[in-house]
Parts: structure tokens; sequence; C-alpha cells
């Protein structure tokens, strides 16, 4: 890859692996749901004013919003809605390293609902060293019951989610919608749904004291960069180097959200989270064949 792609793909780590600092903060003063709807609402009205800027209308006539919903649920409401009430019960930095099990997940959904990705011996190698270094993160604690073990499974929920979200998006392509409309129409939709449950569960103008200039400067930062930015940018890499060289963000975002936890909020990660990281990087390495390209020798 040429060094403007790998500039593309360390820059989409940071933003991707921002969000879980920027909600991290939001969290403080703000319920999830609440920084959920205000991440989607606000990269919604910014996506749609560049589409609009570009001529085209989101509710034109015969577009898909029933696809958008879905995907919007999918790859938005819900896995969002996940991960930012996990990140009230466990750190930033974990979060974003059980978030990187997504490729896994998606490995195994895309092996039972499609007929051309099924998983071979190398994949099905991966995945067992995949799964065990979520064994390793999660360790002892997923015996019981504590407020830890709840967290990073809801994060493992999102990361199916986002599996689930993968699959159902190929679709866009056979149905000729372009990516930033694709994108577009994902994040309103989702705002849409949101909208009212999060009325109803959170009821955020009971909340005693109004948000301050940190949890504003999160949630815009959450909205524009870790979401309406990072999504031009990830379809900017998706179309000029492909699906299996953009994987290599996965490996990036916890450096980013790592770093951003210990150094400003003051979270420490235990040695077994580092070990579950690492067995997990192998496992996403093995997946899209870099391994096996590294070891086989040259002719």
């Amino acid at each position: 890859m040429s060094l403007r792609i790998w500039i593309w793909l360390v820059s989409l780590s940071v933003l991707w692996g921002g969000s879980f600092f920027f909600a991290k903060v939001a969290l403080v003063e703000l319920a999830p749901l609440t920084v959920v709807f205000c991440r989607v609402a606000l990269a919604a009205l910014a996506l749609n004013l560049v589409l609009l800027s570009s001529g085209r209308n989101l509710f034109r006539a015969g577009a898909p919003l029933r696809t958008y919903a879905a995907m919007g649920l999918l790859n938005n409401l819900v896995p969002f809605g996940l991960i930012f009430w996990s990140q009230t019960q466990i750190e930033s930095g974990l979060a974003s390293i059980l978030n990187a099990t997504t490729p896994l997940f998606t490995l195994l959904v895309a092996h039972f609902v499609t007929h051309d990705e099924r998983i071979g011996g190398l994949k099905l190698g991966a995945l067992f060293i995949g799964i065990g270094g979520v064994a390793v993160l999660m360790g002892a604690d997923a015996i019981g019951t504590s407020r830890g073990t709840a967290g990073q499974i809801a994060c493992l929920g999102a990361a199916l989610s986002y599996a689930f979200a993968g699959v159902y998006g190929r679709r866009f392509a056979r149905m000729g919608v372009a990516p930033l409309e694709a994108a577009t129409g994902q994040v309103t939709l989702s705002a849409m749904l949101i909208l009212p449950i999060m009325l109803v569960v959170d009821q955020p103008w009971i909340q005693p004291v109004p948000p301050g200039p940190a949890t504003w400067a999160a949630l815009a930062g959450l909205a524009l960069l870790s979401t309406a930015l990072a999504y031009v940018l990830y379809f900017r890499i998706l179309a000029a180097a492909g699906a299996t060289n953009l994987l290599l963000v996965t490996f990036l975002i916890p450096v980013t959200a790592i770093l951003l936890g210990a150094l400003i909020l003051g979270e420490r990660l235990a040695p077994r989270h580092f070990a579950g990281m690492a067995l997990i990087g192998l496992s996403l390495a093995a997946i899209d064949g870099r391994i096996v390209r590294f070891l086989r020798p040259a002719k």
C-alpha cells in the first residue's frame, strides 16, 4: 500500500479509537441512549448537508428507507447503545479491544448466512485463536456476574451486531446506492429510530444539571469526527485499497483508545488484557492471510 493509504488508515484508527474516549467523557453527564442519539443526529445533519451540497436528496422517490433503517439498527443503534452502556461498567480501552472481535463474528455470520464465504481450515484455526483471546480478556470474572463481565458481554453483543451489519450492508452495492448516500441514510434513520426510545428511557429533561462544555465538546467530536468524517474516510479507503487492507484499521483502533484512556482518563489495563489483544490481533492477521503471505517463501 502507498504512504497515502497508510496515513488514511492511521487517521481512521484515531477517529474511531477516539470515539471510545469521547463517549467516556460524555457519559459522565449523559445517559447512554442520549449519547447515542446525539452522535447519530449530529452526524446525520452533517452528512445530509454534504449530500445536499452535491445535489442529491436522501428522501427522493424510491429511496430504500427500509434498508437504511435496518442497517441503522444493526450498525448504529444496537452496537452504539451496547458499547456506550458497557463504558459505564468497563474501561474505554478494554471496550475497544473487545470491539476488535467484530471480524471474528463476521466470519461466523458470513459462514451461516452466505453461500460464498465459508470457513476453511485456516480461518477455523484463526477463529479458535480469537475465541481464546476473548477468554483471556474476560478472565475468571466471566464465571461470575460482576459489573465488568456484563460490560464485556455487552461489547461482544455490539461486535455481533456489527457483524450482521457487515453482511447485510453488502446489498447496497447490488442496489446501486452510493457509499456516501448509504452512510447518510443509516445514520439519519438511526436518529429517527432512537429518538422515541431515548425520550422514554433516559428522559433527558429531568437531568438536574445541564451538560458542561467538556460534554458538548465530546459530543461534537463523537458525531463530527468519529462518525461523519470517519464514514467519509472509511469509504475512500474502501474504494482505494479494498476491504482486506481496510481490515488493518481493526488492529490500530485499540491502540488509540488505550493511549487516550491511559493518558487523559487515567485508565489502566491488566496484563491479561494486552495478552488477549495480542491473540485477537494474531487471529485477524491469520483470517486475512497476512501471516501465510509472510511465511510463504518468495519464488
